[in-house]
């Protein structure tokens, strides 16, 4: 058994930080995080936030997000053990709201479930006044029924769209990702939540950053609580929202960026800092995202191509790039997964959308583009993709394997609870689940041939 999903071992790193406003000296012992120089709160992105109900306690909550993602990244988690000890200190306009128990108790379960680390957070009285709201508020053109959170992701895309034929205007997206391409200047400044109102910067030692799921959550809830609507859609497909969790790779603690059972408690922490609920949704969690993606195209009456050009690919372009254009990589875990579920709905993609463009090849680097710069195909970028192909197929393996039955339970048992399902139909959901990526993952596998590099990976 993977005994990551279980326990943890005591914390081998420890670091303190101390949220400082402009010019505050740092207690000794601590690293500092400056407003403004570490955590950067942006005005323009930050208007299409002001809504009725815009207060200091939301700007806190932004702040304590952004001071989550400087601690993740600024220590590198030990080389044996996952676990840190993270000591984070903020100021807060609501010193009252952030010291209540409840609150605290929630925030800190919720952080070290979601990164495995063990986090101390004391707040303290902010001398600086709040960001001022302009006169003119941002006001929504429609009441809202739900909002989603949108990366520019295969799923984003088409959970998007299945949700817009049933809610239309009332479905409202917030935009999460760093590449504004798909939006002209003018339609940015005209849209509610257009981009993450705050930029976080500093060494960048550890790249796990498991954090993501609750700067994307708070920002998302923060969202849905302005715009007077309860309901968060989280578009993330079974394997996406699951997977991570249940066929983590080695002693690597289960990701849990958009497991039920986590949102489950995100949820606890808003509603005691907002004290109104927040519920995030998952309308695709049992099913497949190949299923996803073909009920998007199948129904869709606009523009059927349009889940051509999202990227899943994390690559940056420096890594992924063919004749001085961006591609994405093709072999990662969410590149194969993304290939996988394409071929599953029946469609194709252009040839130069990745850079390993025929994954038929009988060798790795065969498989790259031919006009890809050879010098990059490098160890790391081949662990990448072994990694991510052993991911898919391990989780193709997940329910029959016998040395996987009682983690397998475990995970059962835990989302029955956060789903509120019982036992049987929980058991029922997983398993149809995970036969059915079985069977697309076995699909394509043959699709490519015996002679395939991935072919000799999985066996």
């Amino acid at each position: 058994m993977n005994f990551a999903h279980l326990s943890l071992a005591a914390p081998s790193k420890a670091i303190r930080v101390a949220v400082t406003e402009p010019g505050a000296s740092v207690p000794d012992g601590f690293t500092a995080c400056e407003i403004g120089t570490n955590i950067e709160f942006k005005v323009e992105r930050l208007a299409t936030y002001f809504f009725k109900g815009w207060s200091p306690l939301l700007e806190d909550a932004l702040l304590v997000a952004g001071a989550v993602e400087f601690c993740d990244m600024s220590l590198a988690r030990p080389t044996r053990t996952w676990a840190r000890d993270i000591a984070l200190t903020v100021p807060v306009h609501d010193l009252d709201r952030w010291q209540r128990g409840d609150v605290a108790a929630a925030l800190k379960d919720a952080l070290d479930y979601l990164t495995g680390d063990s986090w101390t957070l004391d707040f303290i009285e902010r001398r600086g006044a709040a960001i001022p709201v302009g006169q003119q508020l941002f006001a929504l053109e429609h009441p809202a029924r739900a909002v989603i959170p949108f990366s520019n992701g295969l799923d984003s895309c088409s959970v998007a769209e299945l949700e817009g034929r049933k809610l239309g205007h009332a479905l409202v997206r917030i935009r999460l990702g760093t590449h504004d391409g798909d939006m002209r200047r003018k339609e940015r400044r005209s849209e509610a939540f257009a981009k993450i109102p705050y930029t976080v910067k500093g060494d960048h030692k550890e790249s796990s950053m498991r954090s993501r799921g609750f700067k994307f959550g708070v920002v998302s809830g923060l969202a849905a609580y302005l715009a007077e609507t309860n309901r968060v859609i989280m578009p993330e497909s079974g394997q996406g929202a699951l997977g991570p969790a249940l066929a983590a790779l080695g002693q690597v603690y289960a990701d849990y960026r958009t497991h039920p059972t986590y949102l489950r408690k995100l949820e606890r922490f808003l509603a005691a800092l907002l004290e109104t609920n927040i519920d995030f949704d998952l309308p695709r969690i049992w099913n497949t995202k190949g299923e996803t993606l073909a009920a998007h195209v199948d129904g869709c009456t606009g523009d059927k191509a349009s889940w051509q050009r999202t990227l899943s690919c994390w690559q940056q372009s420096r890594h992924a790039g063919v004749n001085k254009k961006r591609r994405q990589c093709g072999i990662c875990a969410a590149c194969l997964l993304r290939r996988m579920s394409i071929h599953a709905a029946g469609l194709t993609e252009p040839g130069d959308t990745y850079v390993w463009e025929d994954l038929s090849s009988a060798t790795f680097e065969d498989g790259a583009s031919p006009d890809f710069d050879r010098a990059k195909i490098t160890g790391k970028m081949r662990e990448y993709a072994i990694a991510g192909t052993l991911h898919l197929d391990h989780l193709a393996g997940f329910r029959k394997a016998t040395t996987t039955q009682t983690e397998l339970g475990l995970h059962i048992f835990r989302l029955a609870r956060a789903c509120q399902l019982s036992h049987e139909e929980a058991r029922s959901k997983v398993d149809g689940l995970l036969a059915r990526h079985e069977a697309e993952w076995r699909d394509y596998l043959d699709a490519l041939g015996p002679k395939s590099f991935l072919w000799e990976w999985t066996a």
